[in-house]
Parts: C-alpha cells; sequence; structure tokens
C-alpha cells in the first residue's frame, strides 16, 4: 500500500528536519537570528528558504512600532495556507512581539503554536518537541545574566563582509515611548574575552568590518557580574578593573587592528568624552555615531524621560565636532509625540539646522501598548498633523543629506566593498568611514577589498566616485 509523503510528519524524520527563519526589525534582531540558527544546527535541523518545505517556521519579530506588527499579522496569516496543507508544521513567533504579547498571540492567532522571547531561545529545540507532543509552547521569561555568550552565531544574513556583535542586551533607560525594556528585559553587559574571540573569528573567515551592536553601548560595564545596577556590590578589586564602554572600544580596535569597528546605539547622556578619544586614537573604528535625539525640544524629551536637555544634547555635538571634525552624525527623530506643540517642533526643526545631520531615521509617534506613555499621557497630536510634521523633518533631512555629501565631493577615501551597486551590474558599492554608500566602477577589485576612491559627484544618499589604487 502506497502511502502519500505528505501525510507524513518531518517532525518524526529526526534526521531530516527543516525550518524557515524570517527576521524584522532592528540589527539586534538580525543577530538573534543568527543565534537561534546556530542552536536549531545543533539541535540536527537544516534550513531552508521555501517555507512550503519546513516542518518548522518562525518568524522574528518586532514590536517598536505598530506597522511591525502589522506586518507580522498579515505574515502569518499568509503562512495559514501552509498550515492547511501541512498542518503538522509548527509555527512559532520569536522575539520583541512575542515578548509583549505572549498568550494573546497563542489564543488569537489560531496558527501560531510556538511563543519564544528574546531570552528564551536556548529553549527553542524543547519547545518544539512539546509542539509536536500535542502542546502549545510559551518561553517568555527574562534572564538576569544571559547574554548568548558561548553561542557561535551561524552567520546568514548580510554580505560575508560586515557582521553583528552583540555587546549588550536589554535596556535600562524607560523612556517613556518604547517598548524595549519590556521586551528585552534588564541591561546586561557581556564578558568582553567573548565578544574579542567571536570577532577574532569573524576575521579568521574573511570578514572585514564588525558592529558592536546593545540598545545603548555607551552604558556597556563589564565587571565580571551581572546586571549594572549591581556593579556597586561588586568588590573593590572587580570595581578597579571593570571595563566601560571605551575600554572594549578600544580592546577590539588593538586587537584587531585591520578589521574596522562600528558600532550602534549610542545615547545621548551616556556618551563619554572618553569614548570620543578612543575613536580619535584609532583609525580603524569609523568616523560615524549614530546618536537618538528623538526631539530639539527641552520639554518633549522630558516627557520622553530622555535624561538630557536640548542643550546638553548641542554641548555634546560641539564636543564631537571639536574633537572628530570628519565624523558624520545620525540621528532618529519622532514627530507629533504626546503633547507636542507647534512649537516645540519648530525646535526640533531649528536643532536640525544646527547639527545638520547626515542622515536620520524618522517616524511619526505610534502608541506601544505597555509603555510610560501608552499609561500615563495623552496621544493627543492628530495623524493629520504628525504626518505633516514628520513630512517636513524628513524634507529638512534630504536638503541636509545632500549638502554633507557635497562635502566629499574631491576627496579620496578608503572605501570597503560590500556587492554589487543595486543600480548597476558593472559598479561596486560600499561604505566609507562615515557610513555613506559610495559607487565606483567594478574594474578588477572584489567584494571585501578595502579600495581608495576619488569622489566625483554625489546624491542626497550616495557618493560617486573612481578609484585610484588598491589600499
Amino acid at each position: 500500500m502506497k502511502v502519500e509523503s505528505s501525510l507524513i510528519s518531518p517532525l518524526h524524520i529526526e534526521e531530516n528536519r527543516k525550518f524557515y527563519l524570517e527576521s524584522y526589525g532592528c540589527q539586534m534582531n538580525l543577530y538573534d537570528s543568527e543565534i537561534v540558527t546556530s542552536i536549531l544546527f545543533d539541535e540536527g535541523f537544516s534550513k531552508t528558504s521555501d517555507p512550503g518545505q519546513a516542518d518548522v517556521i518562525l518568524i522574528n519579530t518586532c514590536s517598536i512600532r505598530e506597522k511591525a506588527e502589522n506586518t507580522i499579522r498579515m505574515r502569518l496569516a499568509q503562512f495559514q495556507s501552509i498550515k492547511k496543507i501541512r498542518p503538522y508544521i509548527v509555527i512559532g513567533v520569536l522575539g520583541c512581539m512575542a515578548e509583549l504579547l505572549k498568550f494573546r498571540l497563542l489564543e488569537e492567532e489560531q496558527i501560531v503554536d510556538l511563543v519564544v522571547g528574546p531570552d528564551g531561545y536556548r529553549d527553542i529545540p524543547s519547545l518544539i518537541r512539546q509542539v509536536k507532543d500535542g502542546r502549545k509552547a510559551l518561553n517568555v521569561a527574562f534572564s538576569k545574566s544571559d547574554t548568548y555568550a558561548d553561542i557561535n552565531p551561524v552567520r546568514f544574513i548580510g554580505n560575508g563582509v560586515t557582521a553583528f556583535v552583540t555587546i549588550t542586551r536589554g535596556c535600562d533607560n524607560m523612556c517613556t515611548f518604547c517598548v524595549v525594556p519590556f521586551t528585552r528585559g534588564r541591561e546586561r553587559s557581556r564578558d568582553p574575552h567573548t565578544i574579542v574571540n567571536e570577532c577574532n573569528n569573524l576575521w579568521k573567515k574573511g570578514y572585514k568590518e564588525v558592529i558592536l551592536l546593545g540598545q545603548n553601548v555607551d552604558s556597556y560595564l563589564w565587571y565580571g557580574g551581572g546586571l549594572k545596577k549591581d556593579f556597586y556590590k561588586a568588590s573593590e578589586i572587580q570595581r578597579k578593573t571593570s571595563l566601560d564602554f571605551a575600554d572594549l572600544l578600544e580592546l577590539v580596535a588593538c586587537a584587531l587592528p585591520k578589521m574596522r569597528i562600528r558600532f550602534s546605539t549610542s545615547n545621548p547622556s551616556d556618551m563619554s568624552e572618553k569614548v570620543l578619544k578612543v575613536i580619535v586614537r584609532y583609525s580603524n573604528i569609523c568616523k560615524h555615531i549614530h546618536l537618538p535625539v528623538q526631539s530639539g525640544s527641552t520639554r518633549v524629551l522630558k516627557r520622553m524621560n530622555r535624561r538630557y536637555t536640548r542643550e546638553q544634547y548641542i554641548e555634546l555635538i560641539d564636543k564631537i565636532r571639536c574633537l572628530i571634525p570628519d565624523c558624520a552624525i545620525s540621528h532618529d527623530i519622532i514627530a507629533g509625540f504626546c503633547g507636542e506643540t507647534e512649537s516645540d517642533h519648530h525646535q526640533t526643526m531649528s536643532l536640525m539646522e544646527y547639527v545638520h545631520f547626515d542622515f536620520g531615521y524618522m517616524f511619526a509617534y505610534s502608541v506601544r501598548p505597555g509603555t510610560p506613555a501608552s499609561k500615563r499621557l495623552v496621544d493627543d497630536v492628530p495623524d493629520s498633523t504628525k504626518k505633516k510634521r514628520l513630512q517636513e523633518i524628513i524634507d529638512l533631512q534630504q536638503k541636509h543629506s545632500y549638502e554633507g555629501k557635497k562635502k566629499h565631493l574631491g576627496k579620496i577615501q578608503e572605501v570597503l566593498i560590500e556587492g554589487e551597486s543595486k543600480k548597476s551590474t558593472l559598479h561596486w558599492s560600499g561604505r566609507n568611514s562615515q557610513n555613506a554608500v559610495v559607487v565606483f566602477p567594478k574594474e578588477y577589485y572584489k567584494i571585501g577589498e578595502f579600495v581608495t576612491v576619488n569622489i566625483v559627484d554625489c546624491t542626497s544618499s550616495t557618493l560617486i566616485g573612481k578609484t585610484t589604487f588598491n589600499s
């Protein structure tokens, strides 16, 4: 008697299990997906790019904005057709949306079998077995210490040239608009030796650039312990031998003098002059700082619980400009936060005029469930006003971006080739130290090479160059 193969659950064929993984959101989520892949590989799974062939379908989610959640819900609905044909497959939601919604995902989304928060990834294999036994599975517990430092991420995302390396997990800042402390837990810093080892392994595999990641890299603090708040409980010797972010940055720069180093994200209230001086000291640390401002109004910043004023932000900008004149500075800005007046908006615009940011990420405010703003503040700026203010911010930033790009004209810069230009197969695309995209003729160069390029033209988003000689 012939048995249709579609009726046999591959979950029971241990040596042939496949998983499909999609990632949404920030760089931290992409890095976490590489952690999850490593965990599943160790369990004997193989990865597939076709969800229709998978035994396990996982979506690593973002919950920072409502639009991201809506996108993920639509994607889950699309997977329902696969579930109808192959009812034995396991569909799971990972990451921030899983942590935020918890049981609601299992109850509301009929095709979701598994829900795992950012601190529960080690448990995924056992949760899959739990689903196979006919039960819904959930792990949204926070960890006070785990940083996944012992797991070697499987690098399947990106260009094979640049890689992410997480140095902290979680966040303690409690900005009123932000859901991250409620989806990623308390801030923990990772053992610096494991960070250096991971960067060394990447260099040996041919990677030429690392991006050190954290919700707030400048609050990195390692003393051989756990949470930052426990630092003052540490011994005197531990405190004296502790490493802050500037120390870590220098440690990585010294250990890998030929590798480019970037970092993200910085909080203006924590960035120190010590960090800036380390950037100046080492040529392999890129001259770019992503410094979210969110608003140019001190009144709005206070409502956001950002812990700095407009004046303090400008003072930090002045210090950066003084110590690192060629440093690119990018931003995050939220338009239409609770209680934002037209005067507040104009202060944001005037701050942009003062700084002349090189580029930025701009969004209209949307309420996130569970945040302090959702509980204590009124979302009283009309959507039409938010959209109008956002467009004004975008238009001004585009103007500043073009002006900033023009300053590169006639300069010779080192560019790391990342891949083909999106618009021409005859050109390479890469980035300079300031994180600007540069395109130039391919000639005989290869992906992963550092090339010196003479900048001859530009748009608001791209530098156009001609190669001079291979560095």
